[in-house]
């Protein structure tokens, strides 16, 4: 997660409390870990939240054993873990990275790759929100896309990033669902960077910048 005055310059926060609010950078956030997100608010305001990243459903009576912390883009309107909040609870994600992984053909290890915006700047993933009144427990997730180029070389999936110029169409639960489907089409031109960074983000231990040390040039 993204330095906390970057994250209130994203969003149009009206609580004194949100913009007040100084948390430290995280650098290794591993599902089911809370997690700050963005949801409608009032008066044209922005609200954030926070929430376990692995999403229950509002109507699980127990927590989901399966992988619940992504949802596919060809399948999160009409699956049943996701359509109802793909319908009205959308949010948006913050963050200025994230990672991936490759295996080692020297060690057979996991290598971790750290992928930004240039910049770096911050963005948003889309993402989608519930609350289980039954397990009192506020989650989220984050939909994924088949990856393009040159995600590609690391994975063949990447995380959604919205256009900034959409937020307001995601959030809104007004938005029809194939037009909000149609704002996750979006095509980042090959902007997004990568490089390989230390391993010590392989441990959920680590927490510090030491997370995205850069090992090798791209």
């Amino acid at each position: 997660m993204m330095p906390w005055p970057e994250l209130v310059r994203l969003y149009r926060l009206t609580e004194t409390w949100e913009k007040q609010r100084n948390d430290a950078p995280a650098y290794n956030i591993a599902p089911t870990d809370p997690v700050p997100f963005v949801t409608v608010g009032e008066n044209g305001g922005q609200k954030l939240r926070e929430g376990r990243w692995w999403l229950v459903p509002w109507w699980a009576k127990e927590m989901p054993k399966q992988a619940m912390f992504n949802a596919r883009i060809e399948t999160v309107d009409t699956s049943g873990a996701f359509k109802d909040a793909f319908a009205s609870t959308r949010c948006l994600i913050p963050a200025d990275g994230f990672f991936e992984w490759t295996k080692s053909p020297e060690d057979v290890g996991r290598d971790p790759w750290h992928i930004f915006l240039p910049g770096p700047r911050p963005f948003s993933f889309a993402g989608l929100w519930a609350h289980n009144k039954k397990l009192d427990t506020t989650s989220c997730t984050i939909i994924t896309m088949p990856a393009g180029e040159p995600m590609a070389k690391l994975h063949d999936r990447q995380l959604v990033i919205l256009d900034e110029a959409t937020y307001d169409a995601w959030l809104d639960p007004a938005t029809p669902v194939t037009d909000a489907k149609a704002l996750l089409a979006r095509d980042l031109h090959g902007e997004l960077q990568f490089r390989r960074v230390s391993r010590a983000v392989n441990s959920v231990k680590n927490q510090g910048a030491e997370c995205i040390e850069p090992v090798s040039p791209l």
